[in-house]
């Protein structure tokens, strides 16, 4: 098991790209300071949606001046270069994070899903850390319903 494990909320649109692999790397403002390379990161996706649809392995995560971050994402990032400036006003460094190993959950674990069985759960704004318990029970969930759904 990997040593962190990441829930990161990502908006509808983006996640779309990441899990039909046109999207290769994560922007954040922002760097998750206990990831590291080989962690994993289950992707939450935002309203309307609100559910976990899979999830991915960390490759490699940069942080650069913004020019030099454009640079490297351009191709990779699912975004048009006004949006990543957008995105990016106000801050000199933008944070990378590129992933493998892409899995996608057969059945998403809804919301209300993960409240049922995760005491006080609450997405994310951006990310938070799981336990290994969380990870646990997300991870049962998500082949619970498969096996429920096949």
């Amino acid at each position: 098991m990997p040593s962190q494990i990441l829930l990161l909320s990502i908006r509808p649109k983006y996640a779309e790209k990441i899990f039909d692999r046109t999207k290769k790397v994560e922007l954040r403002r922002v760097r998750p300071r206990l990831l590291n390379e080989g962690d994993l990161v289950l992707v939450y996706v935002s309203s309307p949606q609100k559910a976990v649809l899979g999830s991915f392995n960390v490759k490699k995560i940069i942080e650069k001046p913004i020019i030099q971050l454009w640079d490297e994402v351009e191709n990779k990032a699912g975004i048009t270069s006004e949006e990543f400036y957008d995105y990016y006003e106000g801050v000199t460094v933008g944070v990378g994070i590129f992933f493998k190993n892409i899995q996608t959950f057969i059945q998403p674990v809804k919301l209300q899903v993960l409240r049922d069985n995760l005491s006080n759960f609450r997405p994310p704004q951006s990310f938070c850390y799981l336990t290994k318990t969380q990870f646990e029970t997300v991870n049962f969930l998500a082949q619970c319903q498969k096996k429920i759904n096949d």
